[in-house]
């Protein structure tokens, strides 16, 4: 009974955001809204990764976990309620940048709650109901096109859907398992909070190195991650969500073949190899748009397991191997900081600044911006083999 609660918990904390977020910058494009602005609320859950980690550790040292997660799903529920009924995109940033504020440190919430409540080497298995219910997400898209006969993505709808599943959660987080703070009356620090301890490992120029190209990885990989829903719309598809959604099911069996390439090939040519798979998917929709073959689309699309599996996950088992025991936790913490965070942040407003400069008159020169994708992934790749050298160890 208890894994059944836990794995709903995963399903509704992954679908209450996917509903949304998977087609924000076709929302966004429809609403007219400038470059600058746009790329500011599509980096609202790279903002609210910055405070994430501090508001985690207030509330480890408080409230229940499962308490918390309620109380952060609720908050998240009214936000993007409110989110669904402005055009202001002022409002709007701040809606959504509250409801991340309250939704982002969930990520770790849930993982905590989950692994305190079973062995670790079960955790994947309820862990993969979070992707399900990801996927799953596209099933709102279906059911207002299909059935209503309403417009879906590109609307305000996903955020109202994405605040009933947020209720819905919020009730469900109520008859979790009880867990205790589990860092009652421990000493608050700053430093621990961000993971800054963790910048004592940059003296190892190896490591240093990698945690500056986990950083410059996001650049391109934010123009798929935060705007390529808005590519889809200027492709007149109709069904965003499902469309996107496909990678997200083929990252699940990516997933499970981590651990098998890291014992054949090496944890180096794990991460390498996620490297080569975003040049692959940037090139083939460069090349899908100008030999006008739009299925090669998809081939950037399901790819996207390859690449977040391999070089991101992969990224994390090197962290967890680098890092000495006392800032195991930390260390994580801050390369999220890093990637999801900072790198996401600085990779939206980039690429929201190179989709402005080949705006036109029949909207935007795709085939350019994946063109400049693809040759900055390639660069990065070539710094990565270059710099980041091989170690016995991993």
């Amino acid at each position: 009974m208890a894994r059944f609660r836990l794995s709903l918990m995963m399903f509704l904390q992954y679908m209450m955001y996917a509903v949304w977020w998977v087609p924000l910058a076709a929302y966004l494009t429809n609403l007219e809204i400038g470059a600058t602005q746009k790329a500011l609320i599509l980096s609202s859950m790279a903002i609210g990764c910055l405070l994430s980690p501090v508001i985690g550790m207030l509330a480890d040292r408080l409230f229940a976990a499962q308490k918390v997660l309620a109380g952060l799903n609720l908050i998240n529920a009214v936000m993007l309620f409110m989110a669904g009924t402005t055009n202001n995109p002022d409002l709007l940033f701040i809606f959504l940048i509250v409801a991340m504020l309250g939704y982002m440190p969930s990520w770790g919430l849930t993982s905590s709650i989950a692994m305190t409540h079973l062995p670790s080497e079960q955790f994947p298995k309820v862990r993969v109901f979070g992707s399900i219910g990801w996927v799953t997400s596209g099933i709102f898209s279906v059911f207002f096109i299909k059935v209503l006969g309403v417009d879906f993505d590109g609307t305000n709808l996903p955020f109202y859907c994405g605040a009933g599943v947020s209720l819905l959660a919020t009730a469900a987080n109520l008859m979790l398992p009880k867990t205790p703070p589990a860092a009652s009356g421990q000493k608050f620090s700053m430093i621990d909070a961000f993971g800054l301890g963790t910048l004592q490992l940059m003296k190892d120029r190896n490591f240093a190195f990698f945690i500056l190209f986990s950083f410059l990885s996001m650049i391109p990989f934010a123009m798929y991650y935060s705007y390529f829903s808005e590519f889809l719309l200027n492709m007149n598809t109709k069904y965003i969500s499902v469309t996107m959604n496909w990678g997200v099911l083929a990252e699940m069996g990516f997933m499970l073949l981590i651990p098998i390439a890291i014992k054949r090939f090496g944890l180096r040519n794990v991460m390498i190899l996620g490297l080569v798979a975003m040049i692959i998917r940037y090139l083939s929709l460069y090349a899908g748009g100008v030999i006008n073959q739009n299925w090669m689309f998809y081939i950037g699309i399901l790819i996207h397991g390859l690449i977040f599996g391999f070089f991101y996950v992969g990224g994390q088992i090197y962290i967890e191997k680098k890092s000495p025991a006392p800032l195991k936790s930390q260390a994580q913490g801050f390369i999220f900081l890093v990637t999801f965070g900072v790198g996401l942040l600085v990779g939206n407003l980039l690429c929201g600044e190179l989709i402005q400069l080949y705006k036109n008159e029949n909207g935007y020169n795709w085939d350019a911006i994946w063109g400049i994708t693809t040759i900055s992934s390639i660069v990065l790749l070539l710094l990565f083999v270059l710099f980041f050298k091989k170690e016995k160890e991993v």
